[in-house]
């Protein structure tokens, strides 16, 4: 797979920039706490599809893109948090929030189609 040309991949890239601008907004006593774990999950999410893209077997490629998708739903999840503890405006998160529901699906589309 050309790693470039997976729609999921680079929509999960773009996801994982607008965190990295979201949550440096977020209190500095949250460095070591949400900060650190949101970024982590949305970069994983990118991570775990590339690597995957660049195994030998569509076995291997599924395995990859379901962590992908857990670490999607550990977003959605500490994305909802920071809103809800006021870390974040509805304005801001609503639309990340979108585009990891998109990326969910995606993937969900992708694990399917390697059969």
């Amino acid at each position: 797979h050309k790693l470039e040309e997976l729609k999921v991949w680079n929509k999960a890239m773009k996801v994982a920039e607008d965190i990295y601008v979201l949550s440096s907004e977020f209190p500095s006593t949250e460095k070591f706490g949400l900060t650190s774990q949101i970024r982590r999950s949305a970069i994983s999410i990118a991570s775990n599809i590339a690597e995957g893209a660049g195994r030998n077997t569509k076995g291997e490629f599924k395995n990859f893109l379901s962590i992908a998708s857990g670490s999607s739903y550990e977003l959605f999840t500490q994305l909802t948090l920071a809103y809800k503890l006021k870390l974040t405006s509805k304005n801001l998160v609503t639309p990340i929030l979108d585009e990891v529901v998109e990326i969910q699906k995606m993937n969900y589309s992708l694990i399917k189609s390697l059969v």
